[in-house]
């Protein structure tokens, strides 16, 4: 009887990680475990093929024959009788095994001491100005954090003396409690998760290996930078805890509203208020821009609204580019306070351009228009 395929066996594709094929036979052993299914043979079985297949497939010289020539390439006498078939692994070692993937380590089964964690990142809000931003500029700003304790270097056991390993959890920082086919992880009341203890703690940071600080720190703003860009200072973050590298430092950028620009990405927008005669007669004007005056030429019969391009004149974007535009918008300022003097000639400049009709205002003409067409069709 032909067998059966290993990779449909653990139900992966031939091009699988060697970690799929991990938690694929890890999920399927769960399954058929003879520990789980007293009762059912076939389970057993096919236990015994699930296993033999992992065993091929998990190391590379025989996954590498087994690609090529298929059974025969790798036990092409004997089969699974030949070292193929059921280790004795009991359910609780798979499931050990599983919980020390999640869990980082497990007493007993599989065991594997986590790692040391690194420090916790912070966050600082910086307030800039839009000229900073542009420019770009450096700053120093004061940051309080966690640093490794100088007395202990970190350990947090006074000079001298040495954290020991946990007795209760034996240097894993958890414990398992199991009953039956089920386990629960849970970390260790003694060492509260580190795996160590402290006989004789550090007097400066109390036994924690790490101290309150404030510290100055210089900031390099780069030319260009928004609201909502991170500048990260590496090692900059809290200390560790557990003797691992420090964690990093982001400040988060945020730009200051300016009294005359309004910033869309790398351009800038202005407005600009011009008087009635400028708007019919044109004429020039100076507006400001981010490095220095420049002239805004104004030519006859400008509406209020009408937008003005500078090329060039707005920002230099952070990750490279050309510089944007500065666009200036011009509002038409209606004048204020008139004397009679001042109103006898507005009155008469509206009678001599009354008299042309639409010729000097078509926009005026036209809307009235639309508006007397609006009003013929619901009959008003």
């Amino acid at each position: 009887m032909a067998k059966e395929d290993y990779y449909e066996l653990l139900r992966v594709p031939r091009n699988a990680s060697d970690d799929e094929i991990k938690k694929s036979f890890r999920r399927l052993a769960m399954k058929y475990h003879p520990d789980r299914n007293r009762d059912n043979p076939q389970a057993e079985e096919q236990f015994k093929k699930i296993k033999e297949a992992y065993d091929v497939l998990s190391d590379p010289k025989k996954r590498s024959a087994y690609d090529q020539f298929g059974h025969a390439g790798v036990d092409p006498a004997t089969g699974a009788a030949g070292g193929f078939g059921f280790s004795g692994e009991t359910f609780s070692d798979i499931f050990s095994d599983v919980f020390g993937d999640i869990f980082g380590s497990t007493p007993g089964g599989s065991r594997r001491r986590g790692r040391a964690q690194r420090g916790a990142d912070l966050r600082y809000n910086l307030e800039i100005t839009l000229e900073e931003a542009v420019a770009g500029t450096e700053t120093k700003i004061r940051v309080p954090t966690l640093v490794t304790c100088e007395e202990c270097g970190g350990t947090g056991a006074r000079r001298g003396t040495a954290p020991i390993t946990c007795p209760t959890c034996q240097g894993h920082g958890a414990i398992r409690l199991q009953q039956g086919f089920f386990a629960v992880q849970q970390t260790c009341p003694t060492c509260h998760g580190s795996g160590r203890q402290i006989k004789d703690p550090c007097r400066a940071c109390q036994g924690q290996g790490r101290v309150q600080e404030t510290k100055t720190l210089s900031v390099k703003i780069p030319a260009g930078v928004d609201t909502g860009d991170r500048i990260r200072l590496a090692g900059e973050g809290e200390a560790s805890d557990s003797g691992g590298p420090p964690g990093d430092l982001y400040v988060q950028i945020t730009v200051k509203e300016h009294p005359i620009f309004t910033r869309d990405g790398a351009n800038l927008y202005c407005e600009v208020p011009i008087s009635f005669p400028t708007a019919c007669l044109g004429g020039e004007l100076e507006v400001p821009t981010l490095d220095g005056k420049i002239v805004l030429k104004i030519p006859p019969e400008t509406q209020t609204g009408r937008l003005f391009r500078m090329r060039g004149k707005g920002v230099r974007p952070v990750r490279g580019g050309p510089p944007g535009d500065l666009l200036c918008r011009v509002r038409i300022e209606t004048p204020v306070r008139l004397n009679k003097e001042q109103i006898e000639l507005i009155q008469k400049l509206d009678q001599s351009l009354s008299g042309g009709g639409s010729h000097h205002s078509p926009q005026t003409h036209s809307w009235l228009d639309g508006v007397k067409q609006f009003f013929d069709k619901l009959g008003l």
